[in-house]
């Protein structure tokens, strides 16, 4: 007889929806399609060729141990290397801080292993990145949410959200995904006070940080946190674990990410991942040390701010020409993404159904919203990195017709 597979699945994979951003790639696919709805780094910009170098040095010199199983924590040049990176905001982060990850998505899932029993409670954003919502459900996680504006996370809303009882907090501070706002500093202070005086941890998720086209960089709250602990002995006892990646800045397809935290989050995320996948592939974690190990990496982040800020300008002089009145959007100074808030009475997933007959796509906003999917649906989340300028401008002019065909219904 065959197993009847939907009576036993587990009841928290039950309740598991596919991502709005992984079905809309199967409407995508059409070349025809202007898709501002993944969050893809320009392939334009990966270093194939530096890739291509290291990888054959790397096997040249020491192939054996490339293609070798390896220890969980990751290769320890690779991981000295993100410390000292780290190190330029006085952290003083060592090896035993660090553990290197297939992917953020991956950072996620083992800080969830780590913190979130089952059906337990997470404050996040309101909105917020989608995956992380994805794997927050698997635990059947509940919900408090923040609502965010123009400077980020509203911290005056905080002391009401911490005494819900949250397991931890889960923030992207900077050029925030969906939304793509920054967190300004005095709420960045705000929000580590808060976190010490309540005893909630935070998992800062910073993806994007690097990628800033104007004005100052800021401080990650890992770093603030580690100010307020004025201790000489690294990060032994902090509240903050940090998440950081090369997905963006080197290429996605690597699934090369890290996790920092202090020493006993860290030996305790090491077992977590052993049952997981036991490690990082070494070749992946190689190659990259090889390919940025001299400095490469700064020189590139330079050319691909260039080009997404390019990008971003053409993506926001075109709403401004195309787009009805009415409608207001964000204008991040950095990241991947910009916000949109459609007119009173519109809907983001209806509208979306107009624009692919015009082939152009975005992803509705109700799947960034933890608790009230019904308080996104005038959003809709555009990517600006991925389409060279001139498609740009088509999807945009396509989007805006769609949006005044969708007004007159």
């Amino acid at each position: 007889m065959p197993t009847p597979w939907q009576h036993r699945f587990a009841q928290n994979a039950k309740s598991t929806q596919s991502s709005a951003i992984r079905e809309l790639f199967k409407v995508t696919a059409n070349p025809e399609v202007i898709s501002f709805g993944g969050g893809l780094p320009a392939p334009e910009v990966f270093p194939i060729g530096e890739f291509k170098s290291a990888c054959d040095k790397v096997l040249t010199t020491n192939g054996a141990m490339a293609l070798q199983y390896s220890n969980s924590e990751g290769y320890a040049p690779l991981r000295e290397m993100i410390a000292r990176q780290m190190d330029a905001y006085a952290m003083k982060l060592g090896l035993d801080n660090i553990l290197i990850t297939t992917g953020t998505q991956q950072s996620i899932d083992l800080i969830s292993k780590l913190l979130l029993n089952n059906a337990e409670r997470v404050l996040v954003e309101d909105p917020t990145f989608l995956g992380a919502l994805q794997i927050f459900g698997l635990f059947g996680a509940r919900f408090t949410t923040v609502p965010t504006d123009d400077d980020g996370l509203q911290t005056d809303l905080l002391p009401e959200a911490f005494r819900s009882g949250p397991r931890f907090m889960y923030v992207i501070p900077t050029f925030q995904n969906p939304a793509g706002v920054t967190l300004s500093m005095k709420r960045r202070e705000a929000l580590i006070a808060l976190s010490d005086q309540y005893g909630i941890p935070i998992v800062e998720d910073d993806p994007y940080s690097a990628l800033r086209f104007e004005g100052e960089t800021l401080t990650p709250l890992m770093a603030l946190d580690a100010a307020r602990l004025k201790t000489a002995d690294g990060y032994p006892a902090g509240n903050v674990i940090y998440c950081g990646s090369f997905s963006k800045t080197l290429a996605p397809g690597l699934r090369l990410a890290w996790i920092a935290a202090p020493s006993e989050v860290i030996g305790k995320l090491v077992q977590i991942k052993q049952g997981a996948d036991l490690h990082t592939p070494i070749f992946v974690q190689m190659a990259a040390y090889e390919c940025l190990r001299d400095g490469f990496l700064e020189k590139h982040i330079l050319k691909i701010r260039e080009v997404y800020r390019e990008r971003r300008n053409v993506m926001l002089s075109a709403m401004d020409e195309h787009f009805p009145k009415g409608m207001e959007w964000t204008r991040p100074a950095g990241g991947l993404f910009l916000w949109a808030r459609l007119p009173e009475g519109m809907v983001s997933a209806e509208l979306l159904r107009t624009a692919i007959r015009m082939n152009v796509a975005f992803v509705p906003g109700n799947s960034f919203f933890a608790v009230d999917e019904k308080a996104g649906e005038r959003y809709f989340r555009l990517n600006f990195s991925n389409m060279k300028p001139e498609r740009i401008r088509e999807g945009i002019q396509r989007l805006g017709k769609a949006i005044g065909e969708a007004q007159k219904v």
